[in-house]
């Protein structure tokens, strides 16, 4: 689906998502244990009315906590045979307006914000700058080669202010690349996307989190929802919406916790039509759901996202 979005004007706005996912294992599954990440995070731009799950067939049990990002989790599990598997997530969530605390113009020189996150033995760090130092390296999707250095390195010039440079780059590779959901897989590795640049927005936010990795910015995978539009004279579809991928980057006082985010699929900086859920490395440490099974045959599960907005223009 190539996404129509339209820039938010109003102050806060409020949503119903539905997310379903059905499993269909094609024999009889003995023993299966689940990972969810649909649940959203507590972030300060967003107020949470409603979260519940419904699960088809009911668990034996189930757990609620946080992973090691600080994300919502909840961890279900089945003993008992069943064939299908059914989950639905519906939240009822407010998003309120928000932007950088600093103008892109005056956040700091870019080579600033890479050199406060460099190694310095025995030098003692803030907690924001050791969390940062977490999104600075290579993860199960993210690679940093000296080719996805080469194709940052033009929006990088000296003392460039990093906000700036970041959405020069988000700019850049929002005209060279094409949204295809027909080319790639969640496997695809980025040097791929590099000669390609055909993808969709897991690809975008991988892509450009390992372009600033390789630039030395800490960079993270966020995942959430989209309310997108339909084209003129079209109705919403029930099921037809898709969870949604973007990044942020790591700047001082630019921000919630210091980080600032962007949309490279639709080159924008996130507003009230972005749902928050979690933040990783990349795709691989916040998939919405997850799991180990013992039994069954080939399957791919089945998933359907509605994004309803309830009240455009709440008050916040």
């Amino acid at each position: 689906m190539q996404w129509i979005v339209d820039m938010p004007t109003t102050p806060s706005a409020r949503y119903r998502v539905e997310h379903d996912t059905q499993y269909d294992y094609g024999a009889p599954i003995a023993l299966s244990q689940q990972m969810l990440h649909l649940t959203p995070r507590a972030v300060g731009w967003q107020t949470v009315h409603a979260d519940t799950l419904a699960i088809e067939p009911a668990p034996r049990w189930q757990r609620e906590g946080e992973d090691a990002f600080g994300n919502p989790v909840r961890w279900l599990g089945h003993d008992r045979p069943h064939e299908r598997l059914h989950v639905r997530s519906t939240i009822d969530v407010t998003v309120h307006a928000h932007a950088p605390a600093t103008a892109l113009a005056d956040s700091p020189p870019w080579e600033l914000v890479r050199d406060r996150l460099r190694y310095t033995s025995g030098q003692p760090r803030p907690a924001a700058e050791l969390e940062a130092c977490r999104f600075l390296y290579e993860s199960p999707h993210v690679r940093i080669k000296r080719e996805i250095e080469a194709y940052a390195e033009p929006s990088f010039a000296p003392g460039q202010p990093v906000l700036l440079a970041v959405q020069d780059f988000m700019h850049r590779m929002h005209g060279e690349f094409t949204f295809d959901p027909t080319a790639t897989t969640i496997a695809t590795p980025v040097l791929e996307l590099l000669q390609t640049k055909r993808g969709v927005c897991q690809d975008y936010a991988h892509f450009m989190i390992a372009c600033l990795r390789a630039m030395g910015l800490a960079a993270r995978y966020v995942s959430g929802y989209l309310l997108t539009h339909p084209p003129p004279g079209r109705p919403r579809l029930v099921g037809a919406d898709a969870s949604h991928a973007w990044v942020a980057v790591w700047c001082p006082g630019g921000g919630e916790s210091d980080w600032v985010a962007f949309d490279p699929t639709n080159d924008l900086l996130p507003g009230t039509e972005h749902i928050t859920i979690a933040y990783g490395r990349d795709f691989s440490d916040v998939s919405p759901q997850r799991g180990v099974i013992l039994g069954g045959g080939t399957h791919e599960p089945l998933v359907a996202v509605t994004v309803t907005p309830l009240d455009i223009a709440v008050g916040s």
